[in-house]
């Protein structure tokens, strides 16, 4: 049985501790031990199993990938998935290494990568030129030849039985066959050739070249990590959903640009109204109209009829201003946010064109506020009532986009601790002399580890909780105290200042102007280089401070102006690098990629991608740099990780019921091995 299966297995409560012989066993109770030999009905069976989990528990342990505020750019995203930021280069350099010339490799890596994108194209170049069946014929036999060595390469960390069930059934015997035998033997020369050739011949190998590239992108990476930030900014979120929906292995820590779709799927007018705000200041409302079938219909005539005066701002301000009434309903509502420095708009002077925020008075740019009653300014029209009750039947009723934020409860966490690190997207929150901040979440005052739990308890209310709930409204309303709130451990900024960008007219003192636009990052982020602060979090969620890491998203780390991502000693590392088109001028790169194999950590970091279509026609890569984070002083192995715990627990239960076997006090259904 595989390690991924059985680690998922038996994990019960255990008794007392004894041995047998020299391994230490927990005593398990005589029910469970029954329950457990209905799946081992004898000595044998144990036997076996157990022979396997060791085996397995001496595997080296498989790689990890880490990526971060992917922010709806799926092209590159995509390529950074199939190239394995850079794993497939490296193997295809381990495997042939000087015997083959650098272009023979780049079409073997790009090949692997867009698997019929390129048979198509070499098919079509070949007909196009001096093309024959026995050329082509040729080129197949050769390119088999390669992907075999490849497969080999990449499936030697995993079990025959692991690899085997990634297979597609119908090819599993003969791609078996050939990634076991070797070649090399010259009784199996002829055998293996015939596979191949056969193949060729029945006209099999553009199949069997796709399905073996398929698996090579697959076993390169054995789990991938997303620590936030999937929704917002780019166009094509919904696409790296439905990528990251079929992919083997994942997990994903929620960031607070996904947060805030989160609290929208779930009913969330705020976080509705955010969202719309958002796409329409990216102009990407295409990936509501097109990518989840939201009708923005209502919406739109409302805005150019009503915000006519404000020209082609016309969509966003009635966006926006939907967005601030319901946020001030919201803060209103609950004093222990303590978030009242965030309501402004009854403070806004329509005659003056002024608004006072904390106390100090700036010109506007704009006046066109239509549907602001300054006697009652956090209370919708009727007609934005009407828009919102029609929004939210949309977002609600979205099946796509109802089963991606499911995917992502299913998959998700505000943080997860793998393999002895720990991966959050924003920050813990501290305050300024570097103390876990304390926040009143409906009558409990909690902080550090304790707040996390306690807000993903909510954060699951709100979507999951019975419709109409006073659980699912508190829920959803902490939902949107994610995406913003100041003690937010996926925010991490004491506010969020859209209305101050959108709306203070700095003609006439820019200085200030500019101070209120600033967004004060939490005091976490000062510590960064603290080790004592860093090793407090370390402890508060039970990391090894000698082993782990805590491994970080949200912030983007401004290269060009000499910021690194490798914090506290390499203990702590924000992988965020500006994978969305829009900060790669902020942080002069195109991205992160963090990957933890048995030997090491290294950091990826990546140059801007150009497409998809030049990788195809051009064979171009994404161009990346690596730096080692951490070399391990000994390898690690599957022992080593979490599943390997698992797998721990479940030698010690079928020992445990191998000496129940034994001793007479359990009667297995079948003869003993020694009958």
């Amino acid at each position: 049985m595989c390690f991924n299966i059985l680690a998922q297995q038996h994990q019960y409560p255990c008794a007392k501790t004894k041995t047998y012989g020299k391994i230490p066993l927990m005593e398990k109770s005589e029910k469970y031990l029954k329950i457990l030999s209905s799946q081992y009905k004898t000595e044998r069976a144990i036997i076996t199993e157990l022979v396997n989990t060791q085996a397995i528990l001496n595997l080296p342990k498989g790689t990890e990938h880490f990526l971060t505020d992917i922010h709806g750019e799926y092209e590159q995203f995509n390529h950074v998935l199939k190239n394995g930021s850079g794993s497939i280069w490296q193997k295809i350099d381990e495997v042939f290494g000087l015997s083959e010339s650098e272009e023979t490799k780049k079409e073997l890596a790009t090949l692997i990568y867009y698997p019929a994108e390129r048979l198509e194209l070499k098919k079509s170049n070949m007909k196009s030129t001096d093309y024959s069946a026995g050329k082509l014929n040729d080129w197949y036999a050769v390119t088999l030849h390669r992907l075999v060595l490849m497969l080999r390469r990449v499936s030697s960390k995993y079990t025959r039985s692991y690899v085997r069930k990634k297979i597609p059934q119908e090819f599993a015997y003969i791609i078996e066959e050939l990634i076991t035998e070797k070649e090399e033997i010259s009784d199996k020369k002829a055998y293996y050739s015939s596979i191949i050739q056969t193949i060729i011949r029945i006209g099999a190998a553009d199949e069997f070249i796709i399905t073996f590239c398929n698996l090579i992108q697959e076993l390169v990476i054995y789990h991938l990590h997303i620590i936030g930030d999937i929704f917002d900014r780019g166009p094509y979120p919904h696409l790296i959903i439905e990528k990251l929906m079929a992919y083997h292995s994942v997990d994903i820590q929620w960031g607070n640009h996904d947060i805030v779709w989160m609290g929208a799927a779930a009913g969330s007018w705020a976080c509705i109204a955010t969202v719309l705000r958002l796409c329409t200041k990216y102009k990407n409302l295409e990936v509501l109209e097109e990518g989840y079938g939201i009708n923005l219909t209502p919406f739109v005539t409302f805005a150019y009829k009503t915000y006519k005066n404000s020209g082609e701002n016309n969509l966003l301000n009635a966006a926006a201003m939907l967005q601030y009434k319901l946020e001030g309903q919201m803060i209103l509502a609950h004093p222990e946010f303590n978030m009242n420095y965030r309501l402004f708009l009854d403070t806004i002077n329509t005659k003056k064109g002024e608004v006072t925020i904390d106390g100090l008075t700036y010109k506007l740019n704009c006046m066109d506020f239509p549907t602001l009653d300054i006697e009652n300014p956090y209370k919708l029209t009727d007609e934005e009532e009407e828009i919102m009750n029609r929004l939210c039947s949309s977002f609600r009723h979205c099946e796509r986009l109802q089963k991606h934020v499911r995917f992502l409860y299913e998959k998700g966490n505000i943080y997860k601790i793998y393999n002895g690190n720990l991966l959050y997207h924003g920050c813990v929150p501290l305050t300024e002399d570097g103390n876990f901040a304390q926040m009143n979440v409906y009558g409990k005052t909690l902080s550090g580890k304790a707040l996390y739990d306690e807000l993903e308890i909510w954060a699951r209310k709100g979507f999951l909780a019975k419709p109409n709930s006073a659980e699912k409204q508190k829920g959803c309303d902490i939902l949107w105290y994610l995406w913003t709130g100041s003690i937010s451990p996926m925010f991490g900024k004491d506010r969020m200042t859209t209305f101050e960008r959108m709306y203070l007219d700095d003609s006439s003192d820019p200085d200030a102007v500019e101070k209120a636009k600033i967004e004060h990052k939490n005091p976490y982020y000062a510590f960064l280089e603290n080790p004592a602060i860093i090793k407090k979090i370390f402890d508060e969620f039970g990391i090894d401070w000698n082993s782990g890491h805590i491994i970080n998203g949200h912030v983007p780390q401004k290269v060009k102006k000499g910021e690194t991502p490798i914090k506290c000693g390499g203990k702590l590392l924000i992988i965020d690098g500006g994978f969305s088109a829009a900060y790669h001028k902020a942080t002069g790169i195109a991205g992160y990629t963090l990957v933890s194999n048995s030997k090491g950590i290294r950091l990826v970091v990546h140059k801007k991608f150009e497409n998809a279509l030049s990788a195809i026609m051009n064979e171009t890569d994404i161009i990346s740099d690596t730096i080692t984070v951490e070399t391990f002083a000994k390898r690690k192995y599957i022992s080593d990780t979490e599943p390997g715990k698992q797998l721990k627990e479940h030698v010690a239960d079928l020992e445990a019921l191998l000496e129940a076997y034994r001793n007479g006090s359990i009667i297995p259904e079948s003869d003993s091995l020694y009958k």
